[in-house]
């Protein structure tokens, strides 16, 4: 699974006009699933984004978690994550999952998060989504499972 995730002060994420989603402090993410992705990417993504350190301490450096300042989470489905533009101008997503797999693993990895105690609202998948977000650094950070 691929995820790039953004500290933030607030995100949300809308579909045709209307809230569904959104955050205060803590992290936007926009994930994807990739072909022969299983349930075990999913919590090795959860538990690392979980335990990553990317909040300020005392101190002004970046040394606590999402748990550790009780921050919430938006995850925002975003198979264009799975992009090879290698060859010519125009993306290709072949290596993103099939949309049923896809929309499993999506729901499940943001099931995960919540498994290790924080707040997560969602986008919806395969929806026209319109996500703004007020990036709080600017942080933002890539992952990949398979590196």
């Amino acid at each position: 699974m691929r995820a790039l995730i953004q500290r933030v002060s607030t995100a949300q994420v809308a579909v045709d006009g209307a809230v569904i989603g959104r955050c205060g402090t803590g992290l936007l993410i926009l994930v994807c699933a990739m072909q022969g992705d299983t349930a075990a990417e999913a919590e090795k993504l959860a538990a690392k984004i979980a335990r990553l350190r990317v909040f300020k301490d005392d101190e002004g450096r970046m040394n606590r978690s999402i748990t550790d300042i009780g921050g919430s989470a938006l995850v925002v489905s975003q198979f264009t994550l799975a992009a090879d533009t290698r060859r010519g101008n125009r993306p290709g997503f072949s290596a993103a999952a099939a949309p049923e797999d896809g929309a499993r693993l999506y729901l499940d990895f943001a099931d995960r998060l919540r498994g290790h105690g924080i707040a997560v609202e969602t986008g919806r998948f395969g929806a026209d989504m319109a996500v703004s977000l007020t990036n709080d650094g600017p942080v933002t950070i890539w992952l990949d499972t398979s590196s």
